[in-house]
C-alpha cells in the first residue's frame, strides 16, 4: 500500500513544496502572456517566415536550432518562450489534478489549457507553414483563450488574499487601459493607422491588461458581496470588453468605427458605476 501511495505522488511534488502551486500558476500566467506578446511582436516584424519557413527548426546553427540574424532571433526566441509556457502549462495541469488541496474547478481550467496547448502548437506550426490570415487569428484567439483560462483560475487559487480594495484597483486599470485602447486605436487619429511593430506590441500589451483586470474585478466582486446590483455591474464587464476587444481589432473598417466606440462608451460606465457600487457596499459593510 505504502508503494502504492508513493507512485502516485506527483513527480512535481518537489517543486510544489518548495515555491507553491500558487506561485506556479502565477509564473504560468506570466509566461502565457509574454508567448502571446512576442508573438505579436514577430509578427509585427514581419519575422513570422524569417527562419525560411522552417518548424520547429530555424535557419543557422546545429541542426538550424538556431537564429541567422535578428528577424529570425524575433521567431526563434517566440519559440523558446512558448516552449517553457507550454512544459509550465503541463506542470501546472498535472500539479492541479493530482493535488487534494487544488480546486477542482482549478484543475479543471487549467486541463483544458493543457488540451488547448497542443492545438495551439500545430496552428502555430501552420502560421509558418501557410501564413493565411484565419490561421493567424485562430492562433491568436486560442493563445487569447488559454490566457483568460489560466487568469481566471490563477484568481480561485488567489482568492482569499484578494479584497474590495483590490477589485476597485482592477476597475481602475481596465479604466485606464480602455482609455489607452481606444486612444491606440486607428478611430482616434492616423498616428496609429501604420501600426509600427512598437505600437502593435504596447497595444496588444494594453488588451491582455484591459481582459486580464476585468476579470479579476469581476471575480472578486462576485466573491465578496451580496448585493445584486454591485455583482451584476462588475459581471457585465467581461462580456462588454469581449465585444470591445472584438471590434476594436476590425475598427480599420470605418464601418465598425461606431460599434467600437459605443461598446467602448458603455463599457467606460460599466467600469465607472461597478466602482462606485462596490466603494458603496464597502463602505455600508464597514460601518455594520
Amino acid at each position: 500500500m505504502s508503494t502504492d501511495s508513493r507512485s502516485l505522488r506527483p513527480v512535481v511534488r518537489p517543486l510544489i513544496d518548495r515555491f507553491g502551486f500558487p506561485q506556479l500558476l502565477a509564473t504560468t500566467l506570466v509566461l502565457v502572456a509574454a508567448t502571446i506578446l512576442l508573438g505579436v511582436a514577430a509578427k509585427a516584424t514581419g519575422s513570422g517566415l524569417a527562419c525560411e519557413a522552417n518548424w520547429p527548426q530555424c535557419d543557422a546553427g546545429p541542426y538550424n536550432l538556431l537564429p541567422a540574424n535578428l528577424p529570425s532571433f524575433y521567431e526563434w526566441f517566440h519559440r523558446f518562450v512558448a516552449m517553457f509556457a507550454g512544459f509550465a502549462i503541463v506542470g501546472s495541469a498535472l500539479a492541479a489534478w493530482r493535488l487534494p488541496t487544488v480546486d477542482r474547478r482549478v484543475a479543471r481550467l487549467v486541463v483544458l489549457g493543457m488540451i488547448l496547448t497542443p492545438i495551439q502548437v500545430v496552428l502555430g506550426r501552420e502560421t509558418v507553414l501557410q501564413y493565411e490570415m484565419t490561421i493567424l487569428s485562430l492562433h491568436f484567439w486560442t493563445a487569447v483563450l488559454i490566457f483568460v483560462l489560466f487568469v481566471v483560475a490563477t484568481v480561485l487559487v488567489w482568492q482569499s488574499k484578494l479584497t474590495s480594495a483590490h477589485a476597485v484597483v482592477a476597475l481602475a486599470v481596465g479604466v485606464v487601459a480602455l482609455a489607452l485602447h481606444v486612444a491606440l486605436s486607428p478611430v482616434v487619429g492616423t498616428a496609429t493607422v501604420n501600426y509600427s511593430p512598437t505600437m502593435q506590441l504596447v497595444q496588444y500589451g494594453v488588451t491582455l491588461t484591459l481582459l486580464g483586470s476585468t476579470i479579476v474585478a469581476a471575480m472578486v466582486v462576485r466573491d465578496r458581496f451580496e448585493d445584486r446590483l454591485t455583482v451584476a455591474s462588475a459581471l457585465a464587464t467581461p462580456p462588454l470588453v469581449v465585444a470591445v476587444l472584438f471590434f476594436g481589432r476590425r475598427a480599420v473598417n470605418p464601418a465598425l468605427e461606431v460599434p467600437y466606440l459605443i461598446l467602448a462608451a458603455v463599457l467606460l460606465v460599466a467600469f465607472l458605476v461597478s466602482v462606485r457600487f462596490v466603494r458603496s457596499a464597502s463602505s455600508t459593510r464597514s460601518n455594520a
